[in-house]
Order: C-alpha cells, then sequence, then structure tokens
C-alpha cells in the first residue's frame, strides 16, 4: 500500500499522506508553512461547531440537500467526540499561516469532507461546496475567534472569583491582626493585613468587573459577511440560526445582527477586552510581589507570612522554601503584558475590507486568558489558601516603627513629632523612649494617644 495519496486543488495536484483526513489544501499549507506553534484546538472546536451548525442551518432554509446535511453533522459529531489527542493528528496547520485562517478553515472543510466519505461514501461531500456552504473563511474564522474568545473570558471570570474567595478568607480572619504599613517601600502608619488584603479583593473585584462589562462585546459574530460583508451567497436568515446554535452550545449569548464589514475588517472588541486582561495581569502581578515580599525571609527578610512548602526550594540549599506560584503567576503576567502589544498591534492591521493578522491575535488571547485561569488557581489553592500571618513578627515591627508618631501629631504638632521621630532614629531608641525623652508628654498620654489598632480605624469598616 502507498504512504501516499494523490488529490487535486484549483491549482493541481497534490501528494497526501494515505492515512490523512485533510486534502489538498491542507497539504500545501502544511508545507508551505511549517513555522510555529499549532493552530489552537479551542479554535478547531469551534470551526466543527460551526460547520455543524451551518449544514443544519443551510438544511432548515433547504438550502443544501437534507442528506448531505445530516452527513456532515454526523461526520462533526463524529470527530467532537475525538481526544484532544486524537483530533489533533488531522488539524496539522501552524498558526503563522495566511492572515484570514482561510487554509484552518479549509482543513476543516477538508476533514468533514472526508470523514463524512469513511462513514458514508455513497453521499459526496464537497469540502468548498458543501461543508462551507454560505460561508467564507474571512466570516468563519473571526466568528471562531469570538466565540473562543468569549468561552476563555467565561472561564477567567470564574478563575478570577475563586482568587477573590480565597483572598476573602483571609482578609476576615486577620482584620484586625495589625501590621506596619509601607508607602515608598518606607515605614508607614499601622493597618491591619486584613486591611491589606482588602485593597488586593477589591482590585480583583474591579477587574471581574471590567472583563463582565468589557467581555459583552465579543458576543457580536461575523457569521453572515461572507468575502467582504455583503453576504454574497449566505442565505438569508442562516447566521442567525447559526448564533442561537453556537448560543446553546456554550452556553453564551451571542448575536448575527452585527455590522460585517466591520466584523470582518476590525477586532476592536478582542482588542478591549485583552486590555481587560492584562489589567488583570497588572493586579496580579502587583499582589503576588507583595505577598513574596512580605514572606521573604525567613530569617532575613520582611518575615510577615508564611507561604506552604509545596516543593524544595533549592538545588544546593537545604530546607529552603521559595514562593514559587508567585513566580509563576507574575510570570503568566508579563506573558500576557506581551501578549497585549501582539493584540494591539494586529488589530491595526490589515487593509480595506479585512484583517490579515487574525491568527496571531487570537493566538495571543487565547494563550493570555489560559495562563492566567491556570496560574490563578495555582496561586488561590497552592499558596493563599495556605498562607498564614506571623503574628509576632507584625508585632515587633510595628513596635519598633517610628511612624507611629503620627498619632501624636493632633496633640504636640507635626514639628515636635518629627523631632521625637528622627531623635529616637537617630539614638536607636524606641519612640516612646524618645517621646518621654522630650518631656512634651506624660507616659500615661502616650499610651493613649498612640494605640496601633487605633490609629487603623478598625470599627470604620
Amino acid at each position: 500500500m502507498a504512504d501516499y495519496r494523490i488529490e487535486s486543488d484549483t491549482i493541481g495536484e497534490v501528494k497526501i499522506p494515505s492515512t490523512a483526513l485533510w486534502g489538498a489544501q491542507t497539504e500545501r499549507s502544511r508545507n508551505n508553512f511549517p513555522t510555529g506553534e499549532k493552530m489552537p484546538l479551542e479554535i478547531i472546536k469551534a470551526l466543527l461547531q460551526i460547520k455543524k451548525a451551518a449544514a443544519t442551518a443551510n438544511k432548515e432554509l433547504k438550502n443544501i440537500d437534507g442528506a448531505k446535511a445530516d452527513l456532515i453533522v454526523e461526520a462533526i459529531d463524529s470527530l467532537l467526540a475525538l481526544s484532544d489527542e486524537d483530533l489533533r493528528k488531522d488539524f496539522p496547520l501552524v498558526v503563522y499561516q495566511t492572515g484570514s485562517g482561510t487554509q484552518t478553515n479549509m482543513n476543516v472543510n477538508e476533514v468533514v469532507a472526508h470523514q463524512a466519505a469513511k462513514i458514508n461514501s455513497d453521499v459526496e461531500i464537497l469540502p468548498n461546496d458543501d461543508v462551507n456552504k454560505g460561508q467564507s473563511s474571512n466570516d468563519i474564522f473571526p466568528t471562531a475567534m469570538n466565540i473562543t474568545a468569549a468561552s476563555a473570558v467565561s472561564r477567567l471570570e470564574d478563575s478570577t472569583q475563586h482568587l477573590i474567595d480565597e483572598l476573602k478568607v483571609k482578609q476576615e480572619k486577620y482584620w484586625k491582626t495589625v501590621k506596619i504599613g509601607r508607602t515608598h517601600l518606607q515605614d508607614a502608619t499601622p493597618l491591619t493585613f486584613g486591611q491589606e488584603v482588602s485593597g488586593w479583593v477589591s482590585a480583583l473585584e474591579h477587574d471581574l468587573d471590567y472583563l463582565k462589562t468589557l467581555g459583552k462585546t465579543l458576543s457580536e459574530l461575523a457569521m453572515g459577511g461572507t468575502a467582504v460583508g455583503t453576504g454574497l451567497n449566505a442565505a438569508p436568515g442562516f447566521a442567525g440560526i447559526i448564533a442561537d446554535k453556537m448560543g446553546e452550545i456554550y452556553n453564551l449569548h451571542f448575536t448575527a445582527d452585527t455590522n460585517k464589514f466591520y466584523g470582518l475588517a476590525h477586532h476592536s472588541g478582542l482588542n478591549v477586552v485583552h486590555g481587560a486582561i492584562k489589567t488583570l495581569a497588572a493586579d496580579l502581578m502587583k499582589i503576588a510581589n507583595d505577598v513574596r515580599f512580605l514572606a521573604s525571609g525567613p530569617r532575613a527578610g520582611y518575615g510577615e507570612l508564611n507561604i506552604p512548602a509545596n516543593e524544595p526550594g533549592s538545588s544546593i540549599m537545604p530546607g529552603k522554601v521559595n514562593p514559587t506560584q508567585a513566580e509563576a503567576i507574575t510570570m503568566a503576567a508579563v506573558r500576557v503584558m506581551g501578549n497585549d502589544v501582539v493584540v494591539d498591534l494586529a488589530s491595526s492591521q490589515g487593509n480595506f475590507e479585512m484583517n490579515v493578522y487574525k491568527p496571531v491575535l487570537i493566538s495571543a488571547f487565547l494563550e493570555s486568558a489560559e495562563l492566567l485561569e491556570g496560574t490563578m488557581r495555582g496561586f488561590a489553592d497552592k499558596l493563599i489558601h495556605g498562607l498564614t500571618v506571623n503574628s509576632q513578627r507584625m508585632e515587633e515591627l510595628v513596635d519598633r516603627s517610628l511612624m507611629t508618631v503620627t498619632a501624636l501629631s493632633p496633640h504636640i504638632g507635626y514639628h515636635e513629632s518629627a523631632t521625637i521621630a528622627q531623635e529616637a532614629l537617630k539614638e536607636g531608641t524606641l519612640l516612646k523612649e524618645a517621646a518621654l525623652k522630650s518631656g512634651l508628654l506624660t507616659e500615661e498620654e502616650y499610651d493613649k494617644w498612640v494605640v496601633p489598632i487605633n490609629m487603623t480605624n478598625i470599627d470604620q469598616k
């Protein structure tokens, strides 16, 4: 048996591996563009779902023979039932191909047609005329982009909420645990650790709101625009049926009632939503950095927090524990920030009726969402969940702080309070000792005015 077969397309004959389900156009792309990561399977699955819905819609609108439509649906169902590993075997194309995603669209069309032939060779299914009926790569690929992006953002929202929930447990548990505040990396007035955590929670709640508010723009599908946005060769009502079916499959709201010229040529929705993902990444960077610095030590750092020992921290230093979950999520944040440049530039490109940076744009978007979704769950479950405070260290730092002198300012004045703090620093004494030495207040007054927990305004929760 030959290890290849011959198929033809509009350019000529092509040798194709004998066991491959793809056809001539896929094989040309496979050889012409061998570099880079594979097209995300999320996109492949979305395209399969769209083509299944398209076959059903075409049948409903009497735009395709019923037997053909049923066979296309059966073939796609059998492909969607495969494991990711098995599915990938027949979808070998990479991201860095034609900027419209046409070759991946044809890869899907060809595989579905060949799979249909394996099921029932008596009914001829053609990749372009049947599987791709009423469609163009120019509208189907951006439709798949928005669908996969919306689904990824939904999962990212769940992961963000999960981290918020874990942080709220710490916020409540340590609401009255006093510690020293820091501004400009210098000592500041006291607050509680619960208050500090509440700031992290609020940042993430804002980020979650941004995602939910901006994410609605991803519901707009380009389906029905076909080649340039006019809808040539698509039956009336075709796109609406597909949008409704996609909503049922992904449990999200989608609409085809959109400007198709916008849908093919612009990806503003993906751009603005990725901006919200980047904002989330920036806040996660800040939170993870705070945690790992506050947990630095255990003897030569801040030492205010205790983090779980998930794995040995060093190949040479026995007993070392590192904040690896914080490191993972901050590396992911860096990647997201880089991807935002890719998404931004890709969104600005293309000419006239079509953007031609679609594959790299959606690849970067999905990578960002997946990275943050996964690293946030790891950060929540493997670090924040087991996080505890070193209350003795926190109390020690508050006692030694000079910035509690701020509580004296309303009673003896800013200038006099500053003099006391500077004297304590110069002499290496506690603030209380320097305050009493100044003769400006009594020990009773000092103990009444300088009460760290009162300085946090904790009762104003």
